[in-house]
């Protein structure tokens, strides 16, 4: 590398990490330490309060912020807060997720209101019976529909809901002597400690509840001294037993830092700076565009290394982790390979999938849920789960960039359909792309037929999992031997990159959020997006039709035949 491209890539890596550094406000102490760090024991660990405080926002609300009926915005800690106080009716307010379109129908619901109220959904006659027929289903072992399941979610929200507001058995107080044992609430901690010991923890609980409730919602900082007395007593309780404050802290920055959304911000302006590099010859700046695109992976990488210290287990078990990984493969293979050949497309190509994957899972906690929670038996295995599932991941990863080439590709055949040699060239690229991704997949069915072995007892059981994903790669196996044989040429390894990735869809997506069925339960969830994403492919699939019309020429008229000499009147 040159000395003027050293310095290019430095500075594109001093942009990206200015970029982390704001807003200054995310590393200036706000005197809520204690608060955010009080530990609460529940859904199989021990987490933080601010954790619990987004996530059971999240899991309601679909959002970490509220925004209350007057207009005005809470975030997720203010708002727990007032859950956990019942500071206002919130029977009365439309606090609960309900984003299922057909449901709403069935329900009687406005379609057009995503929030709802306690009561309201709890006084429904007919979403009731939807929840009873799914728990009848459920006893009776019978595969549920799409309503069924998102009907039972709903049940979820309220559930949560109805346990969050006033919870005086939150498990805050640790248990005296075993390190597993059952934490207790200030309810019935006296079953733990002597009501002497306990009685000063009962006083300190109380001033932050009436803090709370006279207003100080409004100025947490009036809630400092008063929750370093509650956290320093608990800890007194069972020092041997309470979390160390690094452990909580530690979580309590990776909620505020937000490594994936600054990742994505990262790659967008990777972008706009590659594209300049391609457009404007006099700022040529590709190499800040690579420093800003190497900073996006560290940060990236630096998020994965948090989350993994936090659930002690790779992060690549559940939908959430699975696309935040994807996004990441993504930019990671796209960066390799423009490594290699220097060629720009790579970065063009990653970038916008890399935001659009981060971005879906920063912003949509009530479809991808984004908790950490213990694993299921089958997942336990931390050998098998930490190469068999991102191996399967990065599969997708590959095929996703070569989707993006395909775009580009088929954006040149229709805009500058005369470039023959930046054509070529794309179609080498987008082909070593493809090659990547099949053996990264067939390794990965492989290593999954393994793990099925000492798992379940058989190597391969026509799961839909497994179904789908021999199907992804006989989608891709086809195109690449019709390359190899000429069969299909330039042009079709760049249709094929687009319209096969839609059995990686199924795949990934579809199986889990539509089929809802198979031995790989644990990863199954409720969309609510699968008419966006069913448009989205159809519009798709018509963008690939009408470049494969122009590049054939099938709608073009047929050329006048030249006049023989005896018609030529000249």
């Amino acid at each position: 590398m040159k000395a003027t491209n050293l310095i290019k890539y430095f500075i594109g890596l001093c942009l990206g990490c200015m970029l982390l550094f704001l807003p200054i406000s995310q590393f200036q102490p706000d005197g809520l330490e204690s608060l955010r760090t009080l530990t609460v024991q529940l859904d199989g660990r021990k987490k933080p309060l601010d954790t619990v405080a987004k996530e059971t926002v999240a899991k309601i609300h679909g959002s970490i912020t509220y925004q209350q009926t007057d207009g005005s915005t809470e975030d997720y800690l203010s708002t727990y807060l007032e859950l956990w106080f019942n500071t206002r009716n919130w029977n009365e307010e439309p606090f609960v997720l309900v984003s299922y379109r057909p449901l709403k129908e069935i329900a009687e619901l406005n379609l057009e209101q995503k929030h709802f109220s306690f009561r309201e959904l709890m006084t429904n006659k007919k979403l009731a019976a939807v929840v009873d027929l799914a728990h009848e289903k459920q006893f009776n072992e019978q595969d549920l529909n799409r309503d069924e399941r998102e009907a039972l979610t709903i049940e979820e929200r309220l559930n949560l809901l109805y346990t969050s507001v006033g919870d005086q058995s939150l498990p805050i107080v640790p248990h005296p002597t075993d390190i597993k044992g059952k934490w207790a609430g200030f309810n019935n901690a006296t079953e733990l400690y002597d009501v002497e010991k306990f009685a000063p923890l009962v006083g300190d609980f109380a001033m932050v509840q009436q803090t709370v409730l006279n207003g100080g919602i409004n100025h947490l900082s009036m809630l400092t001294g008063i929750t370093d007395e509650l956290k320093t007593g608990l800890r007194n309780l069972s020092p041997d037993i309470y979390p160390s404050d690094f452990v909580l802290a530690r979580e309590a920055h990776f909620n505020h830092f937000h490594p994936f959304a600054k990742a994505w911000q990262l790659y967008g302006l990777a972008f706009i700076a590659m594209l300049v590099s391609l457009w404007v010859k006099p700022w040529n700046i590709y190499w800040t565009a690579m420093g800003l695109f190497s900073t996006g992976i560290a940060v990236q990488t630096y998020g994965f290394f948090l989350r993994m210290q936090i659930a002690g287990r790779p992060p690549v078990t559940n939908m959430y982790e699975s696309v935040v990984w994807v996004g990441f493969g993504i930019a990671a293979i796209a960066l390799i390979f423009e490594l290699i050949t220097r060629n720009r497309y790579y970065i063009l190509a990653a970038a916008p999938l890399s935001v659009m994957c981060l971005l879906l899972a920063d912003s949509l906690p009530a479809v991808l849920d984004p908790s950490i929670s213990p694993l299921v038996p089958v997942l336990r295995d931390n050998f098998w789960l930490s190469i068999h599932v991102p191996t399967i991941a990065l599969s997708y990863a590959s095929f996703a960039l070569a989707m993006g080439l395909g775009h580009v590709a088929i954006g040149n055949y229709l805009f500058t359909p005369n470039a023959s040699s930046r054509l070529k060239m794309l179609s080498q690229l987008n082909y070593r792309v493809l090659q990547v991704g099949v053996l990264l997949l067939t390794a990965g069915i492989i290593l999954g037929g393994i793990w099925a072995h000492f798992s379940w007892g058989r190597f391969w059981g026509w799961d839909p999992k497994e179904t789908w994903a021999l199907i992804a790669l006989l989608c891709y196996l086809a195109p690449l031997h019709g390359r190899l044989v000429g069969w299909i040429g330039d042009f079709g390894v760049h249709v094929s990159s687009i319209i096969s990735f839609n059995a990686v869809l199924m795949a990934w997506y579809g199986v889990n959020f539509v089929l809802g069925t198979g031995l790989h339960s644990y990863g199954f969830g409720t969309g609510g997006s699968e008419l966006l994403i069913a448009g989205v492919v159809g519009l798709d699939l018509l963008l690939v039709l009408a470049t494969a019309a122009k590049h054939k020429g099938w709608f073009s008229s047929a050329e006048a035949e030249p006049l023989t000499t005896a018609e030529n009147p000249n």
